[in-house]
């Protein structure tokens, strides 16, 4: 390595002494060292750490000194992360990936043991427990036998995975979700290897790994194919990003929880925009604030649209590390480097310099909940029966809004909301559940869930909820009988706090027995519905309501039944299970009565500021943290009993309905092919804006008619064992048919019509796009998605970009894309165009039946080159040009050579 600034250094702390290459050394020679942003900081220790004169360039630690809030990034850095996250759903495919190219490294010369971790990979099996079972005390028990019987393959392979791989560690089902054992346990925040230190940072196969932000280490979420890219010891190529500041004063009002903070910042920063920026927050207020809630607020950076939303290390972090149970000379070396490198926030230090600011008052915040589509789309308490009566127009209504605020895909342009009879507003569907009978409309809550890392994370609105149903089992409260209600923590530390303060019986009271330890109703693996209410909601056609303590409510995602789904803090998921339906004003309408027949109401029972703090000083302890956390990477008996695999390459079994060798690699070249323009292409989808990555490819329930369910049952697979599609991401069959897939998708080549449906243009034939896609590929013909704005938004799903390539699509033009899924689409192969500003297919009055050619791929094709596009239909030729949203020129690197991966096996092929 090279040290051409001179700033490697000596650092002592106690009896030891570490190597460290000094900002505060660099400030001397370059005082604007000193009023970068403290994330900013970090990229440049990373630089000069990493500086090699050819990958990192003396040249690049100048760009860095020289940084221009104000200007449009267009400085290329690498970024070297110390080690990488990852979660089951997106861990499984890059670990399948990895064991596919052991095999290709072979076959082309090199050899297969150099695919192996080069950074630290820990993955944390979090998605895959289902709620089946709830509400009776052995719940946990049976989801997570269920949960081993759906998953053993994929299972096996991880244990084949941790024993095959160096430096890659698994932590085994029903431990906690990745984010909250990142907060937790895994995260070091000062970083060492050998004798030299520096910051902790990371990157994540998923987009809220932005969580460990709040505690001061810089990661975010990447797609697969980037991370498994930093696992192999490629640097993660990235434009030095415009800061925006948060200035947070004052204190929260008694009532309000860091929930309702982060869903108004949620909504604050995407008015703002904030897309590809770093946000750092600062300000008097952060005092104030706990680490758990400046966790809670980290998290959500993916749902305002930040690449990160970092708090600096200051005491509080320190206090966090403690309280957790890390050892005293981690917190030690912490604060000594932080403070020797000016990555310690002072309170009366100078403000940073940022790109843009802008501030909010603690003392506002009310409570809130945000849907019934969008996280951003926040809701006071007070206004949730208007505004749930509004939205179940829209939703009823036959002309309802298709504009820029629906989700998946709809119109650019908004239609007006057309009438919607009494009656069909006020219809209800008798149900009769065991000896039970009521009538259920629409705004039922059916789903009322404590789960996700954003939220359970957090002592105090956890310790909030219990005491919350501890008054409402005092008052004679119960949940209504058609609220299917959960707790799955993120940790076992929860349960042990819980249990030991005595308010898990009441908890258990109203429903809320933990289930499991996972993602769950967050990431739609909330399970069936009972039969009655199901039943009822398809007979009503019922909008019906899930209330959950997530990060996500996108259509569609929760649950299949479900249409508005809301966020919302644990205390308030547990009011509106007892509530039963969210058209209720609770400020002045009862959640039920007591035994003598009084009205009871929410402030009857909402827990104070000063009720929630002794139980958490009596009742949360480090020793909770060390004891859960010890033996964590061993897993229980279930986990125990699974074999392992022996041999440093994998034995795929052909009969494998989960885990498939992959075809990326296949016959691969040694040098790529000539980049080629696109021509004769036809549209696969039409689609509008906000498409998710959720809508491209889904993570939860495979439909019973769907292409992937063909090829299931076809393989011998009962539809009771189907799973879902991210259990079953391990195989690229079920996957590239489920691409597109998604219930709620609205592709505009069929009007009127959701799900994975799309028209063979040449036949005029409805069909799959599945099918299409198959019959266009077997004629030769390339294939475009177009689409509008904020396309490829929401979770950092690396198959959204590998099915989407092996669908055949060689390009997407869309009015503008979310972060991670441009880059990955990148890393497939696949280019991401974008319409100049102010046009989109409806501008160019483009219908998805023309033929298209993109030329100016094959010669000079370069960063943000604009291509020209033709497209030739009924009405004759139109022609108008695009930005290839190929953004750096480590990525056009990737894009010549058909996908990051091949880029990889080339290069160690090479080596």
């Amino acid at each position: 390595m090279t040290d051409s600034f001179g700033t490697k250094s000596k650092l002592q702390v106690g009896s030891a002494t570490y190597d460290y290459f000094s900002l505060s050394k660099l400030a001397k020679a370059h005082p604007s060292v000193d009023r970068l942003p403290f994330s900013l900081k970090v990229l440049l220790e990373n630089l000069l750490r990493n500086e090699d004169g050819r990958v990192v360039k003396r040249e690049h630690v100048e760009k860095m000194l020289a940084w221009d809030p104000k200007a449009t990034p267009d400085v290329e850095i690498s970024f070297h992360p110390a080690r990488v996250l990852l979660q089951d759903f997106t861990g499984v495919p890059a670990v399948v990936d990895m064991a596919a190219m052991r095999e290709a490294l072979a076959a082309m010369g090199g050899d297969p043991a150099k695919i192996n971790p080069r950074n630290p990979a820990d993955l944390v099996i979090d998605h895959s427990v289902q709620i089946d079972s709830f509400a009776t005390t052995a719940s946990f028990k049976e989801n997570a036998e269920l949960e081993f019987e759906r998953n053993r393959e994929r299972y096996a392979f991880l244990r084949w995975g941790q024993s095959a791989f160096k430096g890659f560690g698994v932590v085994p089902p029903d431990i906690g979700i990745c984010h909250q054992v990142n907060l937790e346990f895994l995260a070091q925040v000062t970083f060492r290897q050998g004798s030299t230190v520096y910051p902790d940072t990371l990157v994540g196969t998923d987009s809220h790994t932005t969580m460990i932000n709040g505690l001061g280490v810089v990661g975010w979420g990447v797609g697969g194919i980037e991370a498994e890219a930093a696992l192999l010891g490629q640097p993660i190529t990235m434009l030095i990003p415009q800061v925006v500041g948060f200035k947070l004063f004052g204190q929260l009002p008694a009532g309000a929880t860091a929930t309702d903070l982060v869903l108004t910042v949620t909504q604050m920063l995407r008015k703002k925009g904030v897309v590809g920026k770093f946000v750092e927050f600062y300000g008097s207020g952060l005092k104030g604030l706990s680490l758990p809630d400046r966790a809670t607020i980290a998290n959500m950076a993916p749902e305002y649209g930040a690449t990160i939303g970092f708090f600096p290390v200051d005491e509080e972090s320190l206090n966090y590390l403690r309280f957790t149970g890390r050892p005293e000379a981690v917190v030690a070396l912490t604060e000594a480097y932080a403070k020797e490198q000016g990555l310690w926030l002072k309170a009366d230090a100078q403000d940073p310099v940022f790109s843009d600011t802008l501030e909010l008052d603690l003392s506002t915040v009310v409570p809130s909940l945000a849907g019934p589509k969008r996280p951003q789309d926040r809701v006071p308490l007070k206004d949730m029966k208007s505004g749930y009566e509004k939205s179940l127009v829209e939703m009823l209504s036959a002309g309802k809004s298709k504009g820029e605020d629906d989700e998946g895909g709809g119109k650019a342009k908004a239609a007006p909301a057309a009438e919607v009879p009494a009656e069909r507003l006020a219809q209800s569907v008798t149900v009769k559940q065991g000896r039970q009978s009521y009538q259920l409309g629409h705004g039922a809550v059916v789903i009322a869930s404590i789960t996700s890392c954003t939220n359970t994370s957090n002592p105090a609105v956890l310790v909030g909820a219990g005491i919350l149903a501890k008054k409402a089992v005092e008052k004679g409260l119960n949940p209504k009988p058609w609220v299917k209600t959960s707790l799955a923590p993120g940790s076992r530390v929860v349960t042990e706090y819980l249990r030991d303060s005595g308010l898990l019986p009441y908890l258990e009271a109203v429903g809320f027995h933990v289930v499991g330890y996972g993602c769950t109703t967050c990431i739609g693996n909330s399970g069936p519905l009972t039969e009655p209410v199901a039943n009822a909601v398809v007979e009503g056609d019922l909008v019906v309501a899930a209330v959950l303590s997530g990060n996500r409510n996108f259509e569609g995602r929760i649950n299949p039944h479900v249409r508005m789904n809301y966020l919302a803090s644990p205390p308030l998921v547990v009011a509106y299970a007892l509530a039963g339906e969210v058209g209720l004003d609770l400020d002045t309408q009862p959640l039920g009565t007591d035994p003598n027949g009084r009205e009871v109401f929410l402030k009857d029972i909402w827990p104070t500021n000063d009720e929630i703090k002794a139980v958490i000083r009596a009742s949360v302890k480090p020793e909770q943290f060390r004891s859960q956390y010890a033996n964590a990477m061993e897993g229980d008996a279930l986990w125990q009993q699974l074999p392992v695999g022996k041999g440093s390459t994998f034995q795929w079994d052909e009969k494998s309905t989960y885990v498939r060798k992959p075809p990326f690699f296949e016959n691969l070249p040694k040098e790529p092919k000539a980049t080629q323009d696109i021509k004769g292409a036809r549209v696969l989808a039409l689609l509008g804006d906000s498409v998710t990555t959720d809508h491209i490819s889904p993570a939860g329930n495979i439909a019973k008619t769907s292409p992937a369910a063909k090829y299931l049952m076809a393989e011998g697979v009962e539809p009771k064992d189907f799973n879902s599609y991210g259990a079953r991401r391990g195989n690229h069959e079920v996957m590239v048919r489920g691409t597109f897939a998604n219930i709620r998708l609205k592709n505009l080549l069929v009007p009127g019509v959701e799900g994975g449906v799309t028209v063979h243009i040449p036949t005029r034939e409805r069909m799959s796009i599945y099918d299409a896609s198959m019959k266009y590929q077997a004629d030769g013909t390339p294939l475009v998605v177009l689409a509008g704005a904020e396309y490829g938004t929401g979770s950092s799903r690396d198959w959204a970009a590998k099915g989407t390539q092996l669908l055949g699509v060689k390009a997407v033009i869309s009015k503008s894309f979310e972060r991670i899924h441009r880059s990955n689409l990148v890393g497939m192969g696949v280019l991401p165009l974008q319409f100049e500003a102010g046009q989109d297919a409806q501008s160019l009055g483009l219908t998805g039946h023309e033929t298209f050619e993109i030329t100016g791929i094959a010669q000079d094709l370069a960063p943000q080159k604009k291509l020209t596009v033709k497209a030739t239909g009924e009405g004759g030729e139109k022609s108008f040009t695009v930005v290839c949203r190929i953004d750096t020129p480590n990525e056009l690197d990737y894009y010549r050579h058909g996908g990051i991966l091949q880029y990889v096996l080339r290069q160690l092929a090479k080596a």
